[in-house]
């Protein structure tokens, strides 16, 4: 985001734990991913896969959000295609330039983090 992106893409394969196969981690990765929208004001495509591969399963529940972590789009646990929503990428620059989360920030403070840039 403090390189100007529009959009933040995830593409996972996150899933159950083989070494704890009652650990389900679902509900964290799609609050987490809907965090990542929310902190950076920035709408949010997260891909996750689904199936099963050598006693994982893979959560599915891919999803579009927007700037505010609103669900425009999702899939359940085992749906498979293609997600479609419309985002306005005008109103997210709106929100982001007046919302706390993304506009106090302190990057001067993060170090090579905004030096490599």
């Amino acid at each position: 985001m403090l390189m100007g992106a529009d959009i933040l893409f995830y593409p996972t394969a996150i899933g159950t734990e083989p070494h704890d196969p009652d650990l389900d981690t679902s509900r964290l990765w799609r609050r987490a991913m809907i965090g990542h929208a929310v902190s950076n004001v920035v709408p949010v495509v997260a891909a996750n896969r689904i199936g099963t591969e050598h006693g994982q399963r893979f959560y599915g529940h891919s999803f579009i959000c927007d700037e505010r972590g609103d669900m425009l789009a999702e899939f359940g646990a085992d749906e498979t295609g293609v997600l479609v929503a419309t985002l306005d990428l005008a109103q997210a620059k709106k929100h982001r330039a007046a919302f706390g989360f993304f506009r106090d920030r302190r990057p001067e403070l993060y170090g090579r983090l905004v030096e490599d840039r």
